[in-house]
């Protein structure tokens, strides 16, 4: 129960620093007006990726329900677990949307909608569908190549925070990039705003699971979980 308990507050202390910080950054752009808005809001999605998945990996580290999707699709957390995980990552980004709104500027947080995602008028559906789910794939690519993987370098989260960054400077400006539903769902909550929920929840998961399969079945050896990964101890 109490490896349960940290599991639960590690995924809802991440998720909620993911959301708070990468939808602050928006705000803040807006309010701010400024003129690399796109490269401000890439650079605090990845710095806050890295941080607090180099923090809390020893425990859980992913912080998105399309992560712990592609885990499951691996066998690589139980289904009780990954619930566990979903439910933390769910709450932590509804919470962290109505922390956004209890502290900026009303009209600020209308306008971004809560600092939320949306979908260009310039692509259609299935466009947004491809470009969310090939930027989550990167990203699932990344996490099980640098943190799954047992020989891959011990560089913490700063890949993955780099992926995140990348994938925003790539395709912010069309779909948000969010390669997250939690991130996308949270201000969705706070804001009042669901467009484009079901690419949101949908897409980064299919990319997500393509990923964890590609990797788990044709570079990665058939190997036990490492243990900083498995269960903790007292």
């Amino acid at each position: 129960m109490r490896d349960s308990w940290r599991h639960f507050a590690a995924e809802f202390i991440g998720t909620f620093a993911l959301v708070f910080v990468g939808s602050g950054a928006i705000l803040s752009a807006k309010q701010a007006g400024s003129s690399a808005a796109l490269v401000e809001v890439a650079l605090a999605n990845g710095l806050i990726v890295a941080v607090m998945v180099s923090a809390l990996m020893r425990i859980s580290g992913h912080f998105n329900p399309a992560v712990t999707v592609g885990f499951l699709a691996t066998r690589r957390i139980q289904p009780t677990m990954a619930g566990l995980y979903i439910i933390a990552q769910i709450l932590g980004a509804v919470i962290a949307g109505y922390a956004l709104k209890a502290t900026f500027p009303e009209a600020v947080f209308a306008v971004t909608r809560g600092g939320g995602q949306s979908i260009s008028l310039d692509i259609g559906g299935t466009q947004a569908f491809l470009l969310e789910a090939i930027a989550t794939f990167f990203l699932v690519l990344v996490v099980f190549g640098t943190a799954v993987d047992e020989r891959a370098p011990n560089i913490g989260g700063l890949a993955i925070g780099f992926v995140v960054a990348a994938n925003i400077l790539a395709i912010g400006p069309l779909t948000g990039a969010s390669m997250n539903p939690a991130r996308s769902f949270g201000p969705a909550v706070a804001s009042g705003v669901f467009e484009a929920q079901m690419i949101y929840w949908i897409a980064p998961t299919v990319g997500a699971v393509l990923a964890a399969l590609l990797y788990d079945f044709l570079f990665l050896r058939r190997t036990r979980e490492p243990a900083n990964h498995g269960e903790l101890r007292p």
